[in-house]
């Protein structure tokens, strides 16, 4: 089992399923009203984005930018913006079903319990946030079977592609050694891709439109806006925000573009396979390692729940097999008889856990118990667990977390290198036709 936290694909498009049903209700010259406004804004391969869609997308977008406080673009730019990733997120959905990814309704299900629960909502008050949102459940749903279906598509794709050797590792450790002290950059970003095999002149365009928004840039332009507006990256209509990124965990590119900038400045353009990048470094830190952690020996037992085993179903189990333990059974022999972890043959043993190694509600439980003790059943996103603390101690970890963070570092950096690269590769091969949105 996988308790390790994965990074979560954000938004693909909503899909509209009220417009029939709603025309109904309405008179006639209404009903031919939503007819007329609904019409075919996009075609990606053999599927349609209707105007309305793109109109409840845009919607969204503009929610989330007020929030943000990012200066809104002109409406028919950003509404360009809004297509595009519709369209960029469509081919990829098309894709992973179309190598036959499939999702379970029982995790889109526990997915949208943990978001109620992260919010300190049950159901209901989802229900009534979402729709006060102008969303419902069901649009909820599909949205979370979409992002399921992409991410475990980049996952079999991407990540499991990528291979981390032991001379990169010790490549990166001898090149931090060098520098110091890693740095941590706060940065936004502005993409302007260029196709694969893109001719002369199509190289010379794309580099002209980010040179324009250096131009702007230069004369107070927001970057925010400038994004939201022109850039090709997954995060353009987030402002191009990155968040604080260590100096190893990003594109050498990058690195050596932000140590140059003192923070508000903007990096020249920078050329890379994908196209054309402009950075703009908003802070940047000292990286402080932790030397010395408290690790918890601990093991468990995980009984998943599906179609046949319900959550009350796996919570009982559970009981029972506690209480077998509590009258003299062994752990281990309980955990390698019904485990459905890939520690079972090992008595469930994890070994020696390090803080934020494992998912939070695992995390917490195993904290809150004493060596020797066995928790009550527990849920996280992989099913739910009995879990037995063995030992505690603090130990030394420098070397073993730098080779750990290394290794990290270098997956995350080739990661999102080739992710773009799918990405691009993906809607290129995609038939697409742009039509008139008014």
């Amino acid at each position: 089992m996988k308790l390790f936290k994965r990074p979560e694909w954000r938004r693909p498009h909503w899909l509209l399923a009220l417009l029939i049903a709603v025309s109904a209700l309405l008179p006639a010259h209404a009903a031919t009203q939503i007819q007329e406004l609904d019409h075919v804004v996009a075609v990606v391969n053999d599927e349609v984005i209707t105007r309305q869609e793109l109109a409840q997308r845009y919607d969204e977008v503009v929610r989330n930018l007020s929030r943000q406080n990012t200066p809104l673009p002109p409406r028919d730019v950003l509404e360009k913006q809004v297509l595009e990733r519709m369209v960029t997120e469509l081919a990829l959905l098309q894709h992973a079903r179309a190598t036959g990814i499939r999702v379970d309704p029982t995790q889109v299900e526990r997915t949208l319990q943990r978001i109620a629960a992260q919010n300190k909502l049950d159901m209901a008050g989802l229900q009534a946030a979402l729709e006060k949102d102008g969303q419902s459940l069901d649009s909820m749903r599909t949205t979370i079977r979409n992002e399921l279906m992409i991410a475990r598509a980049r996952e079999r794709d991407v990540d499991n592609r990528i291979s981390v050797s032991d001379a990169e590792i010790e490549g990166y450790l001898q090149t931090q050694a060098q520098q110091g002290a890693q740095t941590e950059y706060n940065f936004a970003h502005i993409l302007v891709t260029v196709p694969e095999n893109a001719s002369p002149e199509q190289i010379q365009a794309r580099r002209a439109r980010a040179e324009d928004i250096v131009a702007q840039l230069a004369k107070g332009a927001d970057f925010a806006q400038l994004s939201a507006s022109y850039s090709d990256a997954p995060n353009a209509l987030q402002g191009g925000a990155m968040g604080w990124r260590a100096s190893g965990k990003i594109p050498t590119l990058f690195a050596d573009a932000l140590k140059t900038l003192q923070p508000g400045q903007i990096s020249p353009i920078l050329k890379s396979g994908n196209g054309f990048h402009i950075l703009k470094l908003i802070d940047k830190r000292g990286l402080d390692a932790t030397l010395n952690v408290t690790q918890t020996h601990a093991r468990h037992i995980l009984i998943k729940t599906n179609e046949l085993t319900s959550e009350a179903d796996a919570r009982n189990r559970l009981l029972q097999i506690k209480e077998r333990i509590e009258n003299g059974a062994k752990f281990e022999d309980m955990a390698r008889l019904h485990s459905e972890d890939a520690s079972a043959s090992k008595g469930g043993d994890l070994g020696w856990v390090n803080p934020g190694d494992t998912v939070p509600e695992f995390e917490k439980a195993m904290n809150a118990l004493k060596p020797g003790e066995i928790s009550d059943p527990i849920q996280t996103p992989f099913g739910w667990h009995l879990i037995q603390v063995l030992g505690r101690r603090t130990q030394d970890v420098t070397q073993e977390r730098q080779k750990l963070l290394a290794r990290q570092a270098i997956r995350e950096r080739k990661g999102e290198e080739a992710f773009q690269d799918w990405v691009r590769q993906i809607r290129d091969a995609a038939y697409v036709e742009i039509r008139p949105i008014d």
